[in-house]
Order: C-alpha cells, then sequence, then structure tokens
C-alpha cells in the first residue's frame, strides 16, 4: 500500500494535480476535501495527472467523478492525464472512458 500525494500546480489554462500513490477508500477523501479550495471558473480546466498513481479502487473513481463535477459546476474543463493501464482498463469497462477526457501522457496536462 502506497500512501497518497497530491500536488497542485498552477499553468496558463488552471490546476493540475498530480495525483501519486494509492487512490483508494482510505486516501480518496483528500482528494475530495481539496476539491473546493481550486480556482475554476469559465475558460480555466482542471488536470489530474495520474502518472504515479498506483492503484485506484471505486472510492478513488468516485473521487475522479467528483473531481469532474466539480470543474463542470465551477463552468471549467476537466481531463485525466496519463491514466496507467491498470485504471483505464476499469473506466473503459464501465463506460467512464467514454465521460473523461483523456490526454495521452502528463506533459499533456501542461498543454491541455
Amino acid at each position: 500500500m502506497s500512501t497518497l500525494d497530491i500536488t497542485t500546480r498552477d499553468t496558463a489554462t488552471g490546476p493540475v494535480l498530480e495525483i501519486t500513490g494509492d487512490l483508494d477508500y482510505a486516501s480518496a477523501t483528500r482528494l475530495r476535501v481539496l476539491l473546493p479550495t481550486l480556482v475554476l471558473g469559465p475558460g480555466r480546466r482542471l488536470v489530474l495527472d495520474l502518472a504515479g498513481m498506483t492503484y485506484c479502487d471505486s472510492s478513488g473513481i468516485t473521487a475522479l467523478i467528483a473531481a469532474r463535477a466539480q470543474a463542470e459546476d465551477a463552468g471549467a474543463g476537466f481531463a485525466l492525464a496519463a491514466v496507467p493501464d491498470h485504471t483505464l482498463r476499469v473506466l473503459r469497462i464501465v463506460g467512464l472512458d467514454q465521460v473523461f477526457a483523456l490526454l495521452p501522457g502528463s506533459e499533456a496536462a501542461d498543454r491541455f
């Protein structure tokens, strides 16, 4: 089990959250608590960079959905970047790959 680290960096288009470690039942609340503190609005985008995420359970998926909802409620765009294969497989199975904008790599997070 790997602890969760969330690093926030601001870009010209909006915040990028770098998720490192396990996004699971024990840690997903940390992401959900952070979301309302972000400056989002029309013309801004929230990107979650998942390149360093090692595990994601259903609580983690729910937190990703909450992040998208937070961005949409603020009128901002939303994307997931560098989704690990194990999580991408789950997103495809449940159809969330059709809901989330998916960026190919973490370097794309700054350009979205």
